[in-house]
């Protein structure tokens, strides 16, 4: 009798834990319910229930570490996109210098619909399917312009004093993130420095869906003939980490990448690099990063720092040393985006910037010793329009030089897009005067540089201002 009077005591306990756990989590929902249906009735203006569950979900998460969050439906389908690096439209950058005035068109991106029917920079969107615009935010302008493969999209465009009218099937738009130094005349990426081209250049912009298969594709068709390699990950804010792991493993052959550490230290994983590598270990390469490049960013970077296989300069990266797991809610209209464990460099040290560390804790990734570079906010912003400009399809006639200045405000050094090579080669000349991180690990590389002095070291380290936001369509 005493075994099954044991069992049926288990059961008992079993379902009286569970019973408590669920009173515990209903009482909870009860209290929101409960404030919702107070709010309803006694606040003194109508308000819709859907916002006070937004706000709720919101302020719940806020509470979380600045990496949890709540995604309402109508930012999700954006999250989206932006990790699988493809969304349905015309295929264009915009951006909307006065919050009151016009969604103004950046440039159309290279082989999309949008540059088929001739949209071109600096084009002012007032219609949208015959409805004025001119008054809407970028984003509503954004989400209009959006839609199915193979809708038609009817926009009125200001050229100057002139309207036109323009007739655009939305397409399936795969946004890039491995791009390379500047464009060649038939507006492929060149991955080669233009002043210097035995030195490699690839620039990631994200950590996404495509990144690895891109990167690869890059790599095999530089087939190694090359004296040097620079993976440019500044700006980059990161991404997937499964991507960050197969984008280190091209360069490393063996040796841990990454573990990750859930709730109390527990160990979950360790990621390894396989036998074989992309690119031959032999020949020099440097990782460049600032005070943007974060998470998938910062495991690639640490990585290749840890293994001795890169040099790294620039600026100390981000610390953001998190995973976070999205799950959905609302059969998959929003989401939560939730920290779920910490990750670790191959020396088991730190990544991730507590919310009470200082400078002199460890966090973040660090440039090696005499690559700490960093760049006043006034040449850093010259850099960020001389790399836009290098992103640009070639579109002759269209003196985007102007255009460009006046969007940006720092019309130094501006090329038109349809520069001539000569005119690209000053272009790339300036880069290299203006970049001196790049400038400081190519010479590192090559075996010209100093080891104990660091060129540009007398720029100011006073952080830059962000970009200009920009958005696809």
């Amino acid at each position: 009798m005493l075994p099954r009077n044991l069992t049926i005591v288990c059961i008992t306990f079993v379902v009286a834990t569970a019973c408590h756990s669920l009173q515990q989590r209903t009482r909870t929902a009860m209290v929101v319910g409960e404030a919702l249906a107070l709010i309803d009735r006694y606040y003194v203006e109508p308000v819709d229930d859907r916002d006070l569950v937004i706000g709720a979900l919101s302020g719940m998460t806020s509470t979380l570490d600045q990496h949890s969050e709540f995604i309402p439906p109508v930012a999700y389908d954006t999250f989206r996109d932006t990790i699988h690096q493809e969304f349905a439209g015309i295929g264009i950058y915009v951006d909307q210098p006065d919050p009151n005035g016009p969604v103004r068109v950046i440039t159309p991106l290279v082989g999309s619909p949008a540059i088929a029917a001739g949209v071109l920079p600096g084009d002012r969107i007032i219609k949208v399917d015959g409805t004025g615009v001119a008054g809407l935010g970028i984003r509503e302008v954004s989400d209009q312009l959006r839609g199915p493969v193979g809708t038609k999209v009817s926009l009125t465009l200001r050229r100057g004093e002139q309207d036109i009218e323009a007739d655009i099937i939305r397409a399936s738009i795969q946004m890039e993130s491995v791009i390379g130094n500047h464009r060649d005349q038939n507006n492929a990426w060149v991955y080669r420095l233009q002043s210097n081209p035995r030195v490699a250049y690839i620039r990631l912009t994200s950590f996404g869906d495509r990144t690895v298969g891109e990167l690869e594709t890059v790599l095999k068709s530089l087939d190694n003939d090359f004296d040097a390699l620079v993976l440019d990950l500044r700006g980059n804010g990161g991404g997937l980490l499964h991507a960050a792991v197969e984008v280190s493993d091209m360069f490393l052959s063996s040796g841990k990448i990454v573990s990750t550490k859930t709730r109390g230290g527990v160990l979950e994983q360790v990621d390894v690099a396989t036998s074989g590598t992309l690119v031959d270990p032999a020949i020099p390469m440097a990782v460049l990063i600032d005070h943007d490049s974060a998470s998938a960013s910062e495991i690639v970077t640490a990585a290749l720092q840890d293994h001795g296989r890169a040099v790294v300069g620039g600026t100390r990266s981000f610390g953001k040393g998190t995973v976070q797991n999205i799950l959905p809610l609302e059969y998959g209209r929003s989401a939560l985006r939730l920290t779920v464990a910490k990750y670790f460099r191959p020396s088991d040290q730190n990544i991730h910037r507590g919310k009470d560390d200082g400078e002199e804790d460890v966090w973040g990734v660090t440039p090696d010793s005499g690559l700490a570079v960093e760049m006043q906010p006034e040449s850093l912003a010259k850099l960020m329009l001389l790399w836009q400009e290098a992103s640009y399809p070639s579109l002759k006639g269209i003196d985007r030089g102007t255009f460009s200045a006046a969007a940006s405000e720092t019309p130094e050094n501006t090329p038109p897009a349809d520069a001539d090579a000569d005119a690209v080669a000053v272009a790339d000349e300036t880069i290299a005067q203006l970049d001196k991180p790049l400038a400081a690990v190519v010479e590192r590389m090559l075996g010209q540089g100093d080891d104990s002095e660091s060129p540009g070291s007398e720029e100011s380290a006073e952080p830059a201002a962000a970009p200009t936001v920009q958005s696809a369509s």
